[in-house]
């Protein structure tokens, strides 16, 4: 049984143990819940714990709470829906907590779906790094009952402590999506900054600095600036994968509603060269280098 009162009592269920994931483990960890997680990568089982691994069936038996940090709503279905999944196994009454990034029409459909089997949906994109999320520095966007976002306040005050109420389940991936199209391009036009200033013979470092003094400062620079002027991708905060997955959800949402964004189709085909290029797990500050790359490809 859990006890929402008591913080050091509740055990809250996480299904997605990748950047975000161990984000939301190092939020509860710090704050004292008790928490299990899921996930399919061992390699990610093993930096959360393998003494706190637990079934999707396990899940919905010990957590009434459960966050799910999965990398899209086809995913968000299978672990909600699917036989050994968390919902058709659950013995008690679930919250879920949906922090993927989602096309908002399915989501939408997945929230109705959990009512009607009982359990109740927040949907919470995050807008923020990985190593922000771990700080306490990003936005958490509900979308769903405002009811429910009040009853979850504790642990949404520790995931998320700042957050803001957009509207009904799927509202909150369209707010998501379009604050991922502003970033998206943010982070292309500082590349394309950045490769200007260095092809006039600018210290890359140096205008940086300047860049981020400047009226073009945004917090793009702050973030990503760093790894475009050391072109360090390793240790990614964001994926040039999931940054394609938002777009082509973003794509596909304008098409539906004859909406024209020249910039993003830009932005699609350099990510999507780093993609073929086997970089896909790499930050998407790696952008700089598609547009490096555009140098090299013009010039023959």
């Amino acid at each position: 049984m859990n006890h929402p009162n008591n913080p050091a009592q509740q055990t809250i269920g996480i299904v997605g143990l990748g950047l975000m994931g161990r984000g939301f483990v190092k939020r509860l960890d710090d704050a004292k819940f008790n928490v299990l997680g899921f996930d399919v990568n061992q390699a990610s089982i093993d930096l959360f714990g393998k003494e706190r691994y637990a079934s999707l069936p396990e899940l919905s038996a010990s957590c009434q709470n459960i966050i799910l940090a999965v990398f899209n709503s086809d995913q968000v279905e299978h672990v909600l829906f699917d036989d050994h999944g968390i919902l058709p196994t659950a013995k008690q009454a679930l919250n879920i907590i949906c922090t993927s990034t989602c096309d908002p029409n399915e989501i939408k459909q997945i929230a109705a779906r959990t009512y009607q089997m009982g359990h109740r949906f927040l949907e919470l994109p995050i807008s923020g790094t990985s190593m922000q999320l771990a700080r306490g520095d990003c936005l958490g966007l509900i979308g769903g009952s405002e009811q429910l976002a009040e009853d979850l306040a504790e642990v949404l005050n520790v995931i998320t402590p700042q957050r803001q109420y957009i509207g009904p389940a799927g509202d909150a991936s369209k707010a998501k999506l379009s604050i991922n199209l502003v970033l998206g391009l943010h982070r292309a036009a500082l590349a394309e900054g950045l490769y200007f200033g260095v092809q006039l013979g600018l210290d890359p470092e140096k205008l940086l600095q300047t860049l981020q003094n400047s009226a073009a400062a945004s917090s793009v620079m702050k973030i990503k600036g760093p790894l475009m002027v050391k072109r360090s991708y390793d240790n990614p905060q964001s994926k040039v994968d999931q940054s394609l997955k938002d777009f082509g959800l973003i794509q596909d949402l304008a098409n539906e509603n004859d909406a024209t964004l020249p910039f993003a189709k830009i932005y699609i085909e350099l990510l999507k060269s780093q993609l073929n290029d086997g970089k896909g797990n790499l930050d998407n500050a790696i952008i700089y280098e598609a547009i490096q790359q555009q140098r090299v490809k013009n010039s023959f």
